[in-house]
């Protein structure tokens, strides 16, 4: 194998397969990247064998050569140092060659690297998906969804399928779930008219391959299309190709989870509570649960208060544009409710309590595309 390749190009390649690879993986191969020299170009790929990357870089696009494959082939080199010395490279172009024994030679500029290679027969094959179940979104909207409901996966693996964030559709809408059984996240989308988008139930994508997707996502509405098979699925770029392997296990229906009636409502700013609740968790953070507690006053404020018995404490009043209900006292773990409103976008919210010991809800009040639904704490 032999070939050459613009230096940018393929370090912005070899970084994005890089993310796919483990090196705790208990398949020797699988810490290498493969890289395959065709005449249309040269792709490289990186698996942990949950994630699996695939890249493309064209011999030429919109009249700019980034490749000039001189011999075709394949070779699989060790990742933690071929991206390391890829990044460093002083030249503007890379030479490849592999010869006998999978030896490898790297040159660019007066640098040159001798690297022993590993044999590509042995790097397993990436599935062909039956493209049958596929929809598209835009890449920024996806990337939304993902940063708004991601945080909320379960950190334990003692239930796996909760450490993933679970897909379904449902009348023309996409709908995200992500819960560790303490809070829940939702966030819906509509699809698009003519994205044919199938009727998905159960589909549950690891927390981790989310947050390596996310990276790889633009700010852009260009598309990313949305392949689902069994036990895969598959989102697909220009040039570049993600794999995820989904969860076993049945995703628990949360639809009776959320309360249909509101005994008090609260409508404040996001980012008000949000500061007010960053306060309040620098004398919480020492107790077990984070733990804040919210009253609500008689004169259109609540006040937000945490209690250390080893530091001290803090008690703060927050003036709400309308409090409607009952009154309420209620505890709940502070780091929970920072981490949504770190996500919602919205400049206010409507929080909906149906009692001091029952789960609430937190929504923006521009839009129902999205809520987050909390249990409270008991402190007695």
């Amino acid at each position: 194998m032999h070939f050459t390749v613009n230096r940018d190009q393929f370090v912005q390649h070899v970084q994005n397969v890089n993310k796919a690879v483990s090196s705790r993986t208990t398949i020797p191969i699988l810490t290498g990247i493969k890289i395959v020299a065709a005449a249309d170009g040269v792709t490289l790929t990186g698996s942990d064998s949950d994630i699996s990357i695939e890249t493309f870089i064209p011999t030429e696009e919109n009249d700019n050569q980034y490749v000039q494959v001189h011999e075709q082939g394949s070779i699989v080199l060790q990742a933690r140092f071929f991206a390391e010395i890829v990044k460093k490279l002083p030249g503007e172009e890379v030479e490849v060659v592999v010869q006998d024994q999978f030896a490898t030679t790297i040159r660019s500029g007066s640098v040159v690297f001798n690297l022993n290679g590993l044999d590509p027969e042995e790097y397993p094959r990436l599935p062909q998906l039956d493209d049958t179940n596929m929809f598209h979104l835009p890449q920024s909207l996806l990337k939304d969804m993902i940063r708004q409901t991601v945080f909320a996966v379960s950190a334990q693996e003692t239930r796996p399928v909760l450490t993933g964030v679970n897909l379904e559709s449902e009348n023309g809408e996409l709908i995200c779930t992500a819960t560790d059984s303490h809070r829940l996240a939702l966030r819906k989308a509509n699809l698009e008219a003519g994205s044919d988008a199938p009727d998905l139930s159960n589909i549950v994508i690891p927390g981790k391959s989310l947050n390596e997707l996310s990276r790889l996502l633009s700010d852009d509405d260009s598309t990313v299309e949305i392949i689902i098979t069994e036990t895969q699925v598959m989102f697909r770029f220009p040039h570049l190709l993600f794999y995820s392997r989904l969860l076993d296990g049945k995703y628990p229906v949360t639809k009776n989870m959320i309360p249909s009636e509101t005994k008090t409502g609260v409508e404040l700013s996001t980012k008000e509570l949000l500061q007010s609740l960053d306060r309040a968790l620098l004398l919480s953070r020492e107790t077990k649960n984070n733990v804040i507690n919210l009253k609500t006053l008689g004169d259109g404020r609540v006040e937000i208060n945490s209690v250390s018995s080893e530091i001290g404490k803090v008690t703060e009043n927050i003036d709400c544009d309308k409090i409607d209900g009952e009154e309420l006292r209620i505890s709940f773990n502070g780091k929970n409710i920072t981490d949504a409103l770190k996500v919602i976008d919205s400049e206010k919210i409507h929080i909906q309590f149906t009692g001091a010991m029952s789960p609430f809800v937190v929504r923006p009040t521009d839009h129902d595309q999205m809520l987050h639904l909390f249990s409270p704490v008991r402190t007695y």
